[in-house]
Formats: C-alpha cells, structure tokens, sequence
C-alpha cells in the first residue's frame, strides 16, 4: 500500500472559512453533537492493516518556504493534525505532540501538522515560536481538507502507518494516552 496519488498544491489558496464554517454548523447543529473544539471526542474505529485507505499525498509549503510532501514520511508513523490557532482543544494536544516528536522521533515517527487558520502564516507562524512546536507545520486549504473527506470540526488527526495506510482518526480531543497507545502500537507493527 502507498500514499495515493499526489496533489502538489501550487497556488496558495486560503482555508475558505465562510463555507469552512457553515459547513461546520450545520453539520454539528443537524448532529446534535459538536464534536471539534469540545472536549468531546468522536472516532472512527482502528482499522486492521489490511482494511486501512491509503492517505492521501500532498504537497504544500512550510514556514521556511520549503516543499512538505506527505509520502516523504512513507517508512514512518506519522501524526497528522489538522488544526487552528484559535481552536481550544487543538492547544490542548499540541504539547502532547511536541512531546511525541522528542520521544518517538527517533523510532520512526513523525508529527506533522496542518493548519487551517484563514489568516495564514501571519497567524501561523508567530504561534508556532511561541508554543515552541519541533515538528514541521504547513498551511493547508480547501483542497488538501477535501482530499482527507472534508474537514468539519478541528483538531481532527489522523494516525498513519509506515505503510502510508490510515489507522485510525480522530475528531475532537482525545486523550494523551490514547494517542500514545496508538502511536506505540503502530511503531511495533
């Protein structure tokens, strides 16, 4: 199993956050639940390795203006986290994954975030110094939103396996442990 196939973002194109919104609305009003930017969490269940979906490759542009493509961490268990500086439970996670970078980094993992803030790396960049984030952090848009079935709430992460394969996802919060279970898991597979 691999990445699918690539989708090199060229243009900059910003999160839509009207339509971004709406469509968070109105799937947490006709759900009667809200999920992302709660302390409660949601969860698609683990998937054995044998069922898990390819995920999808992307490419997009760091802080420093270097390319980050996904399926360059191919090989390694990696943390995908799509998130936002004005999210509440993101905060939360983020010194968790801080964490999990200087713990596991050198068994074959990667955490890489994904933010989806409609100000860009104006907004982005000041918060990553100050938060002291060591793992590599792009902008992302609607387009690589999509490509992961649309993202309704945040934080939302995926857990991806050395394969490329997805294993798990997460929307909302979720406890420390339970991604490290995961994270674990994955890098003794």
């Amino acid at each position: 199993m691999g990445f699918a196939s690539n989708h090199t973002v060229n243009a900059p194109r910003m999160w839509n956050a009207t339509t971004s919104r709406r469509r968070f609305l109105t799937t947490a009003l006709s759900s009667g639940v809200l999920a992302g930017c709660s302390s409660s969490a949601t969860r698609a269940g683990k998937l054995y390795a044998s069922n898990r979906k390819a995920a999808p490759d992307f490419t997009l542009t760091d802080a420093n203006g270097s390319r980050v493509k996904l399926s360059d961490y191919k090989g390694r268990v990696v943390l995908l986290n799509f998130w936002a500086t004005w999210c509440g439970p993101c905060k939360i996670e983020i010194p968790w994954f801080i964490e999990f970078e200087q713990t596991y980094n050198n068994r074959g993992f990667a955490a890489l975030g994904v933010a989806l803030d409609e100000g860009g790396w104006k907004a982005v960049k000041p918060f990553i110094t100050q938060k002291g984030m060591n793992y590599p952090v792009v902008v992302g848009n609607d387009s690589v939103a999509e490509l992961y079935g649309g993202i309704d709430s945040l934080p939302t992460t995926f857990l991806i396996d050395r394969d490329g394969g997805i294993a798990s996802t997460h929307v909302g919060l979720v406890s420390k442990s339970e991604y490290q279970a995961e994270i674990v898991h994955l890098i003794a597979s």
